[in-house]
């Protein structure tokens, strides 16, 4: 299938390029300059631009069969407290236009990674992990993703919400445990490669529509 893919240049969204292509899908791509991109370019159809811009958006989407977003918030390190490089509504004002996008197209499935510890599962985490949140610039994007689902239930689409737990970057493959209104308790921890999989195979096996899977490694 031809698939969406936003977020190409991050640590998640290159994984999920490569990925993609590995599999045989054709992927499109929405880069804010080409140059960031890991990936040849030439094994892509690239968009230069902003998911922030709704035309460029409906663009990148035509001919496409799903979207698969890795978007986030980019803040200037890992510091917790480093500052944002981005607009604190960088991801749902960038999902309106998705949406938007995937009307026009008449694209219904689409697969977005937010985190654990958004919207209901905030009770599930660990307290330290909530303290952080509330007192670090790590809560921009739990808001955020926060609104990009809301954004999503009341859509009329396909959707599937990936709520990994702590990302690593790890390229060991393991097994997923899959982790549905807090049973089974999930771990701590899951590799970026083994997210990226897991969502390819979401969108592959049309897997948990309308669902909000937590993944960690077993």
């Amino acid at each position: 299938m031809r698939i969406l893919i936003l977020g190409p240049t991050g640590r998640l969204g290159r994984i999920l390029v490569n990925e993609a292509l590995k599999r045989g899908h054709q992927v499109n791509v929405l880069v804010s300059h080409e140059y960031r991109l890991k990936t040849d370019p030439k094994l892509l159809k690239v968009f230069e631009g902003t998911p922030l811009n709704q035309f460029i958006v409906a663009d990148a989407i035509k001919e496409c069969d799903a979207v698969i977003s890795a978007l986030n918030i980019s803040r200037t390190s890992d510091f917790p407290w480093a500052a944002l490089r981005t607009s604190r509504e960088f991801m749902s004002y960038s999902l309106k236009n998705i949406l938007r996008a995937m009307v026009g197209s008449g694209v219904k499935r689409i697969v977005i990674t937010t985190a654990w510890g958004v919207s209901e599962t905030r009770k599930d985490i660990p307290f330290w992990f909530r303290w952080l949140i509330d007192h670090s610039n790590i809560r921009y994007p739990y808001i955020d993703h926060e609104r990009q689902e809301e954004l999503l239930k009341a859509s009329d689409t396909d959707w599937t919400i990936v709520r990994p737990v702590g990302l690593t970057n790890s390229e060991k493959e393991k097994a997923i445990r899959v982790t549905l209104a807090n049973k089974p308790k999930p771990g701590l921890t899951i590799s970026r490669l083994n997210t990226a999989r897991f969502m390819l195979d979401v969108l592959e096996k049309d897997l948990y529509v309308k669902q909000f899977p937590v993944i960690s490694e077993c």
